[in-house]
């Protein structure tokens, strides 16, 4: 996959005014040195929306939104992260590169695809009137006027030229509709359209551009019952979902996503009011949908038929959503009756009735148990030990967090199988736990303090990190935060342009992002000019822990009975006599 490198994100946010950004969607008032506004993001009564020139960045003190240009654009517009940066990268006059993987071309390039793809939608739906059998369904599954206009539903005639003649007009516009995947070629290399008698989906990007369709068979024809586009330029199947656009048009804070398989099934439930669901594109999207989801929604209900393929699918989601089950999230499954869907099920049950079946989901972690544990007897120990070797290598891939070590714990109740250490651990490790036992009684509650205001520092003024030359003394120091504050530092000195914008925007996804934008926030009692004077002093602190720190190993060391080296000897007394000059 290609990449925007990091240096053009900083150069954009640079360029980028975040101030002209939020205030051609927000109404902003000049507060001081910020600016100020409503949350765009909650509903308020007065403004705790702040929006800070100096940083290129914004906060709200009310529901916590903050982030750069980019950030903002992505949750404001809905965009998805690259489209955000086009964007802005449109306002400025810049070409946005790409490195490694296959390149998304600029977004000009795709102007003429989208056109014909936009012209083929209109074609479709131009004809849908003309198919007596496609009225007659569409009133067998209660589709009205508004959804049918809602979902641009449009029917392919049964001929083999339809769109080719309508929007083909030109070898430009014929090879458009070739690489948009639209036409189709035969063992004779005649050209033709790809979708016959077929009623139309179209398929739509985050911001509303139709990149592909779906079509469902209206007649006796041989192949799938549905079939999609194939893979282009503008179309992945495993990056999208059927409906997103219209879901994120319904919401402007999804609460939830309901992710079923089939497109009727997304258009049955909003035409019942449930406005959250979407559909997979394939199986190939099975694999990545949840990273869609994890993206869109806090909790995400998976839809699937109760027979084993179903369950199967299920588990093929449980493996994919694993590694993104942090922040909160939940993920739910709701395996539906035999021969039932959605469609289905709720013009039999109605609104109420789903919503009902949906509060009943199953939870992932019931889940996860009851498939791995469905051959396994329990009541012995070789059933415990078969149940704990299968899960966990898969909770290896639970983020950090309170459900990993929910789900470890839930694993230990039904084994019976605790974390298991070493036998008997060796000299250097009992020395190691000393140490650290040592330094923890010894180092003063204020310690952690000067590690986060060093951060802090770094964090509201990038190039404070010039003031320092490698090597760095207290790299070592085995405290919270130092490995963060090394990774800063070397990241601001290579970068020295950054500001507080871009360099946030190096951590997003991130589980240190959170905690640095609360930095960001800090109010410092002395000007900017003085704050490379206090991050030099914070730092010269950590040096003088991290000296103390060796002493207290060595000391310790030698308290546990195990001989200093020539080496370690005359280290110490250096150590010793450093500390006493200081």
């Amino acid at each position: 996959m290609a990449r925007i490198p990091d240096r053009f994100i900083d150069d954009l946010l640079a360029r980028v005014d975040i101030v002209e950004v939020i205030e051609s969607r927000v109404p902003l008032k000049r507060a001081g040195r910020d600016y100020t506004a409503r949350c765009p993001f909650h509903d308020e009564r007065s403004p705790s929306f702040s929006v800070s020139p100096a940083k290129q960045f914004y906060h709200c003190f009310g529901c916590g939104a903050h982030g750069s240009a980019i950030k903002f654009l992505m949750d404001y517009d809905r965009l998805e992260f690259v489209d955000a940066v086009e964007d802005l990268a449109a306002r400025v006059g810049m070409t946005v590169p790409f490195e490694g993987g296959v390149a998304r071309a600029p977004q000009d390039q795709f102007t003429e695809l989208y056109e014909v793809l936009d012209a083929s939608a209109r074609c479709f739906q131009k004809h849908l009137p003309d198919s007596e059998k496609c009225r007659k369904y569409l009133e067998k599954r209660g589709l009205d006027a508004a959804m049918i206009q809602r979902f641009g539903i449009g029917y392919a005639p049964d001929a083999w030229d339809t769109v080719k003649h309508a929007v083909g007009t030109s070898d430009a516009r014929l090879k458009a509709l070739d690489v948009a995947g639209m036409l189709s070629t035969g063992e004779r290399g005649g050209i033709y359209d790809k979708f016959r008698d077929r009623l139309m989906f179209p398929i739509q990007d985050r911001r509303g551009r139709i990149i592909a369709f779906g079509g469902r068979v209206m007649g006796d024809a041989d192949g799938p019952k549905y079939l999609n586009s194939p893979e282009t330029p503008l179309f992945h199947k495993g990056r999208e979902l059927f409906a997103l656009h219209q879901v994120r048009q319904s919401h402007s804070k999804i609460p939830r996503l309901i992710v079923v398989e089939g497109y009727m099934d997304v258009i049955s439930l909003f035409q019942f009011g449930i406005t959250q669901a979407v559909a997979t594109l394939g199986t190939a999207t099975t694999k990545i949908t949840p990273s869609c989801c994890s993206a869109t929604s806090a909790d995400v209900v998976f839809c699937f038929d109760g027979d084993k393929a179903g369950r199967s699918a299920a588990w093929r989601a449980v493996e994919s959503v694993l590694p993104r089950m942090k922040d909160g999230r939940q993920a739910l499954f709701l395996f539906l009756p035999d021969g039932e869907d959605p469609d289905t099920l709720i013009r039999k049950e109605g609104a109420a009735g789903f919503e009902a079946r949906l509060k009943d989901a199953m939870p992932l972690s019931e889940f996860f148990f009851a498939e791995l544990a469905k051959d396994v007897d329990l009541r012995g120990l070789e059933g415990k030990a078969r149940l704990a070797e299968r899960a966990k290598p898969l909770l290896a891939h639970i983020p950090d967090g309170a459900f990993r070590d929910l789900m470890q714990q839930s694993l230990s109740e039904r084994t019976g199988m605790q974390r298991i250490g070493p036998a008997a651990p060796s000299a250097a490790a009992q020395v190691h736990a000393l140490t650290q036992a040592r330094a923890t009684f010894s180092k003063p509650p204020q310690q952690r303090s000067v590690v986060r205001a060093a951060v802090a520092l770094l964090v509201q003024k990038p190039d404070v990190a010039m003031a320092l030359q490698p090597p760095y003394v207290f790299g070592t120091l085995r405290q919270p935060g130092v490995s963060l504050l090394m990774e800063l530092i070397e990241l601001c000195r290579a970068r020295p342009e950054m500001n507080t914008a871009t360099l946030l925007q190096q951590f997003e996804g991130r589980d240190d992002y959170e905690p640095l934008a609360k930095l960001a926030l800090i109010d410092f009692p002395s000007t900017p000019e003085h704050w490379r004077i206090e991050f030099v002093d914070a730092c010269d602190q950590l040096n003088r822990q991290t000296l103390q720190q060796r002493i207290d190993e060595l000391l310790v060391k030698q308290e546990s009975g195990f001989p200093l080296s020539a080496a370690e000897k005359s280290e110490l007394r250096e150590a010793l006599a450093s500390k006493s000059k200081r």
